[in-house]
């Protein structure tokens, strides 16, 4: 039953990355926006991601109650040695969301539409950015659970360059998903042109991003390269997203929407796949070399067992009327 409530978490991990980033990108792409553009971005990006926007949280609460039933001493870990950058993650979920809600549904509109416009995209680009520093400090070893001062627990073991790049990458990933996922929102052929363009140029900027985080990992002798390239797996998740890239890329260049949304799931998924298989099952990497794992490091097998089997049936009642509801989203009218 382990190995049920493991790909619990990691199917539910990664369905956040994809829907909530592409949530969180809908805020960086209305940031980076032209002037002349903006509201028109705001426009789209609302109807992309409007309607479920608040549905995409379930997944991270999925993530962090299987942590905390399923492995205690992970939970306790990770929630102490990294709880500034989680604090911070959280209350950029908080702010965004509250000024989604106040900006698109205050039925007075004044000068405070401002304000919230500014908090809800600056809080998109802080939230994924702190994600992906989490996410880089679980396995990049800077955690140090001997550490003596303040300073080397509870700052060094997530500020680093490395977990800081992994975080800009993250940023990047979700502003790569809201640009693509959001083009069959719109009927103009006009927006159709600027979305598939700033795919594009999205698109190379992972290829950017990835590159830096690939010199930084070398630079502070992380095996980054090793963990990918070390099983045939690894090989296969890349070929997989390199190939996945190249069509998107074509079908962006001619105008075809039809697979574009798959083609940047199946790449954040397989670049997810690539960097966390060669590891498997060890999700944290402490700095003096030991490790918490998903198969050793668990709760009591009566816990688990009873947790597998809550995931199970609550998938059954649950997932259909959630993929149900993004289906009837999805057929709504085009702006």
């Amino acid at each position: 039953m382990i190995y049920v409530v493991t790909a619990f978490l990691w199917v539910s991990t990664c369905l956040y990355l994809i829907l909530g980033g592409a949530d969180f990108g809908a805020g960086i792409v209305e940031l980076f926006s032209k002037k002349d553009f903006k509201e028109r971005t705001r426009k789209i990006m609302y109807n992309s991601i409007g309607p479920i926007w608040e549905a995409n949280h379930m997944w991270l609460i999925i993530a962090i109650v299987i942590l905390f039933v399923g492995f205690p001493k992970m939970y306790a870990q990770v929630s102490n040695y990294l709880h500034i950058p989680l604090v911070l993650m959280l209350l950029g979920i908080i702010a965004r969301g509250t000024s989604f809600t106040f900006r698109n549904y205050d039925v007075i509109k004044d000068e405070w539409h401002k304000l919230y416009a500014v908090i809800f995209t600056y809080s998109s680009v802080v939230t994924p950015l702190f994600l992906g520093i989490i996410a880089g400090s679980l396995v990049s070893g800077s955690i140090d659970n001997n550490a003596t001062t303040f300073l080397d627990a509870y700052i060094y073991s997530w500020l680093s360059w490395f977990n800081v790049s992994v975080g800009i990458f993250t940023v990047i990933i979700c502003a790569f998903l809201a640009s693509v996922y959001s083009i069959q929102s719109v009927k103009k052929e006009e927006d159709k042109v600027k979305l598939r363009k700033r795919a594009q140029i999205y698109t190379g900027l992972i290829f950017v991003g990835g590159a830096i985080v690939f010199i930084v990992s070398i630079w502070k002798n992380i095996p980054l390269f090793d963990w990918i390239t070390s099983e045939i797996y690894g090989f296969i998740a890349v070929g997989l997203a390199t190939i996945s890239i190249l069509l998107l890329i074509k079908d962006l260049r001619k105008g075809k929407d039809s697979f574009t949304k798959v083609y940047a799931a199946l790449i954040v998924m397989m670049i997810l796949f690539a960097v966390s298989y060669s590891h498997f099952p060890n999700l944290v990497l402490f700095k003096d070399g030991s490790t918490l794992s998903l198969i050793r490091d668990i709760g009591a097998i009566s816990t688990i067992n009873m947790l597998g089997w809550a995931l199970l049936l609550g998938s059954v009642f649950i997932l259909p009327f959630f993929f149900y509801l993004m289906y009837s989203f999805n057929k709504k009218q085009k702006i």
